[in-house]
């Protein structure tokens, strides 16, 4: 399905953002302030993810995308990147039924070359399973990064088209990892940082940002609740006059 570009055309827009973009940040911080390992952290984060999916399924948002490793979160200590990595093949394994039984497909969007070939397989088979479902679509950015995609999108469509004289968004958009999505409407981040952190940078040229203190275990209904009361509040004009 082809979908439009903001920078060229003024997509529809509602109420309630159809795609949702969230960085998970503050899994760390929050475990330190408990005196806890960090991965205690990460693993409050994952029931914070099943609770916001369940939310935005609710709430009619169908698209929902979380930055949950980076291309740059490799620089981190290797044990605690071990860890992460245990815990994706753990939810990959145990989440992808009830994902299923809920509606929601599962897609995961990254250079996932990287992971072992135990948690490419399980990727594989989540995304197989829940193919067809259509109430929400959730997509796990993994060894994901802005800039990252944008060459990869730019590699594979030379690699196909040869060297076109001239490359415009038509020609490049299907080649985005995430072609399959609308451009979010609404990016969150929590954890109090106010950066992109090279996420979705081309998506994300005319999402509404919002910027919480809230640490991503401690997020809330009344947290998304909120964001999207900010985003319904905005002056959408993608760049027209007033």
């Amino acid at each position: 399905m082809k979908h439009s570009s903001s920078t060229q055309e003024v997509p529809a827009h509602g109420a309630v953002p159809r795609h949702v973009a969230i960085i998970l940040d503050g899994n760390g911080r929050w475990a330190r302030s408990r005196m806890l390992p960090r991965i205690a952290g990460h693993r409050r984060g994952l029931e914070a993810v099943r609770v916001t999916v369940e939310n935005c399924a609710q709430r009619g948002i169908e698209f929902l995308t979380l930055f949950a490793f980076s291309s740059e979160n490799w620089r981190r200590p290797a044990e605690e990147v071990a860890l992460l990595l245990q815990l994706f093949q753990s939810a990959l394994t145990h989440e992808a039924e009830r994902l299923h039984r809920n509606g929601v497909r599962l897609r995961v969007v990254g250079d996932t070359r990287r992971f072992g070939r135990k948690i490419r397989l399980l990727i594989e088979q989540a995304e197989r399973l829940t193919a067809e479902n259509r109430r929400l679509t959730l997509t796990i950015a993994a060894n994901y990064g802005g800039r990252w995609d944008i060459l990869q999108a730019l590699t594979r469509l030379i690699a196909e088209k040869g060297h076109p004289e001239k490359i415009d968004e038509a020609a490049l958009a299907p080649y985005f990892v995430m072609s399959y999505a609308p451009e979010p409407d609404l990016f969150i981040r929590t954890g109090g940082e106010q950066r992109i952190s090279n996420f979705l940078l081309w998506q994300c040229a005319y999402a509404e940002l919002v910027f919480l203190d809230r640490l991503w275990p401690d997020f809330t209904r009344d947290d998304l609740e909120n964001a999207i009361r900010e985003y319904h509040g905005r002056d959408r004009r993608y760049g027209a006059a007033r």
